[in-house]
């Protein structure tokens, strides 16, 4: 995709993708800091300073962030993942200003009342146990525990009861300090908007700040031994995921990594595991496998919800049909119709031109680049059959797999 970079002094990078003619812009600042970053003693802080962004600056308080943007119809949220935290707004093509200075406002100047900290304290207790009562979300991160057992990547993003109650402003600043560096920051900005007008107003609002550049690189996980793990919860249908470590950002196999997963498992009716399981089968009523490529390394899973009395049964389809895939090359018209689905998604999906303008930041912080569409959909018609029967092989063996199932306590 065409895209134009521009770097400041301090190393901040400012990215444009060019808008559709109309009069909506989308931006954000992405930085390449999430909870891989925490000691194993304050997990859950890189999710709570996302929250504290917006409870008061130098020169505003809670009301006045959250009213800056919604007074003229715009919008702006954050978020936080395992190796980003990402701060993105929404609004009329004239706003443009005004959606960066709060950014930066809210980015580079926040003062973390105690007050504050002690009240979205609360919040995120209850986010938490918000997520403990939903079993289909519990399920990956404790997954996740397993794939990374001793490392940060396995930590649960939102932290737990015990460090988040542990959280002071100390750890925020410091965090801040030592984990904000400016050559891991892109803003980014998709709209009509000239891009030397674009630059200008990130030079208004970003240059002031110091240089203070990334001198460290992550540690690596280990590849764990595979395991499996039942574990009884107060609940009523069974949820159970399979699935490994896998293939990271740079890795020559992530297009193909990426295609299995389409086929086997991706969004629609006629993915494979649906079609076998669901459609054939009437057993799930939910069934879906994700792939979710992180700097080094990354996950590659299959959740499936149903019934207890099913559940033994279901595990047994879905290793069938890895097993088919590890066993034999797709055949050619199976491969070109699994290509054609792939790329009209990510076609359609241009139309969310918020997510599109966050993940070409991502890219060019993880890659230092990001492919044009075209580029994309050439790696995607050069992944072969044989490409496809390597990596299930690598990535799909049952020896390889781990699995975690909550049953209902009986």
């Amino acid at each position: 995709m065409e895209y134009q970079l521009h770097s400041l002094k301090n190393g901040i990078r400012v990215l444009h993708k060019k808008g559709d003619a109309n009069e909506i812009s989308h931006c954000c600042v992405v930085i390449n800091t999430g909870a891989r970053e925490e000691d194993q003693d304050k997990v859950g802080l890189a999710h709570f300073i996302e929250h504290l962004f917006f409870k008061g600056t130098k020169n505003r308080n809670t009301n006045q962030i959250l009213n800056r943007l919604e007074v003229v119809g715009g919008d702006i949220n954050a978020y936080t993942t395992k190796e980003h935290t990402c701060l993105h707004a929404s609004f009329l093509n004239q706003h443009l200003d005004r959606a960066t200075e709060l950014l930066s406002d809210i980015l580079f100047h926040s003062t973390f009342p105690e007050k504050e900290i002690n009240k979205e304290r609360g919040v995120i207790l209850d986010e938490i146990d918000s997520y403990l009562d939903l079993p289909e979300e519990a399920i990956q991160d404790d997954f996740e525990g397993l794939l990374f057992k001793g490392h940060a990547l396995g930590n649960n993003i939102l932290g737990t009861a015990e460090t988040v109650n542990k959280i002071n402003k100390k750890d925020v600043i410091n965090f801040l300090k030592n984990n904000y560096h400016t050559d891991e920051i892109i803003f980014a900005v998709d709209g009509g908007t000239d891009f030397k007008k674009i630059i200008a107003v990130a030079e208004k609002y970003f240059s002031h700040i110091k240089s203070n550049l990334r001198n460290f690189k992550r540690l690596k996980a280990k590849k764990n031994k595979a395991i499996q793990v039942v574990k009884n919860k107060s609940i009523v249908q069974s949820h159970a995921i399979i699935g490994s470590q896998c293939y990271g950002n740079m890795h020559s196999q992530k297009t193909a990594m990426l295609l299995l997963n389409n086929y086997l498992g991706g969004p629609g009716m006629s993915a494979k595991l649906n079609l076998e399981i669901r459609e054939k089968h009437g057993i799930c009523y939910t069934i879906e496998s994700n792939y979710i490529p992180f700097s080094d390394t990354g996950i590659f899973s299959i959740y499936m919800g149903t019934d207890k009395e099913k559940m033994e049964r279901c595990q047994q389809l879905v290793m069938k049909e890895l097993k088919k895939l590890t066993d034999k090359k797709l055949g050619i018209i199976s491969l070109h119709q699994a290509k054609q689905k792939f790329i009209g998604q990510i076609s359609l999906a241009e139309e969310n031109r918020l997510s599109v303008i966050i993940s070409l930041a991502k890219n060019i912080i993880e890659e230092g680049k990001a492919d044009s569409l075209t580029e994309i959909y050439k790696k995607i018609n050069l992944v072969s059959a044989q490409d496809m029967l390597s990596v299930a092989n690598e990535i799909l063996s049952p020896v390889n797999l781990s699995s975690l199932t909550f049953l209902p306590e009986s």
